[in-house]
């Protein structure tokens, strides 16, 4: 089977195909430690991903306002993921977005395929599957709708779903909802960093410069679930990510030398920290290595919201409040697009280095 650059992962897998295309197995190192995600999801064995309860983020309580303050910044200093719960976006809202997700994915290819991007042109909001971006060619199991949805003004509605009618409506208010939780998360780390309050969404762009883009992660049945990755171990470059899901697990960290199953905890909402909070703040909060796992029983549905500062127009680097004699810069001066850049640039070379 040829391998194209407009193949979907979906139609592969409703295809009848027992055995998956090469292109889509894993490296010898990988394949030792992908594993079956449903008993991972029921091993109480391993650490737990911490779950953060942010109804007292800004209680008029000062000391259960601080409990909640230092749960975030210790789960940001030891892990860089969370599940956070009563974060206050109603369970309504949420509903109406992964409906709209699923409707618009539920659709037949030829229809998803009139909102294709081309990344060769440089249009990359759309719908898409992943190319081939590394040196030894390896793609991954899932297709994706890829958009800007904040701030409202850079927006591009023509390329967001018509269908379902709800898609526009519940997206856009759920943008300006995250918008808003971002800002108290912020505040919060910042505050962990002896910064001033504003300081952290003011060195990422503010309120007019931070982008928010949404990537919704589609990742069909699996025939050989042992050989795959939905998606490949990475770091987020974003500064915070909020990603909702199906209630389907396949999100594994790399934590204390392990990969770890994030369980699906009911009514949240899992954050990441990106690379860009972990540079600015020379390494106190973690990014962590993540990737997903695919499986043959069930369609697995992600949103990933990435919170992004301005390709060129801010030079990332630590903090000089983060830096002294005993802890020197760990992160040499970069805008976001040459940070980016250079991640891509050490991938493919390590790649190259293992052939």
């Amino acid at each position: 089977m040829v391998i194209s650059a407009n193949t979907r992962v979906e139609s592969l897998a409703k295809s009848g195909i027992n055995q998956i295309p090469k292109e889509y197995i894993r490296t010898q190192d990988e394949l030792t430690t992908i594993t079956d995600i449903f008993q991972e999801e029921n091993n109480q064995q391993c650490p737990q991903v911490p779950t953060i309860d942010l109804n007292d983020i800004n209680s008029d309580n000062p000391k259960a306002r601080e409990k909640c303050r230092h749960e975030i910044v210790k789960a940001a200093t030891e892990w860089g993921v969370m599940h956070l719960v009563n974060h206050g976006i109603s369970g309504d809202l949420i509903n109406r977005v992964k409906a709209a997700g699923e409707s618009f994915f539920d659709q037949p290819v030829e229809e998803k395929e009139k909102y294709s991007n081309d990344i060769a042109l440089g249009k990359i909001q759309g719908y898409g599957s992943k190319l081939a971006n590394n040196a030894c060619g390896q793609l991954e199991w899932e297709d994706y709708f890829f958009h800007l949805v904040f701030p409202e003004e850079k927006r591009d509605l023509t390329i967001w779903p018509s269908t379902p009618k709800d898609y526009i409506p519940a997206t856009t208010e759920y943008a300006r909802k995250l918008r808003a939780l971002a800002t108290k998360i912020f505040v919060v780390l910042s505050l962990g960093l002896g910064l001033e309050e504003g300081r952290l969404e003011k060195e990422v762009g503010g309120m007019e410069e931070l982008l928010l883009q949404l990537k919704i992660n589609y990742y069909p049945k699996c025939p050989q679930p042992e050989l795959a990755l939905g998606v490949e171990a990475h770091t987020d470059v974003s500064a915070l990510t909020f990603i909702l899901h199906n209630m389907v697990p396949g999100l594994q960290l790399f934590y204390d030398g392990q990969w770890v199953t994030a369980k699906c905890v009911p009514d949240s909402i899992i954050m990441h920290i990106g690379d860009t909070i972990e540079i600015l703040s020379n390494g106190k909060y973690k990014s962590i290595l993540h990737r997903g796992l695919v499986n043959k029983e069930k369609v697995r549905i992600s949103w990933a919201v990435f919170c992004e500062p301005p390709k060129e127009k801010i030079i990332l680097k630590p903090l000089p409040e983060t830096v002294s004699e005993e802890e020197p810069p760990l992160f040499p001066p970069r805008t976001f697009h040459q940070h980016m850049e250079h991640k891509l640039f050490r991938k493919n070379n390590e790649t190259l280095n293992q052939k």
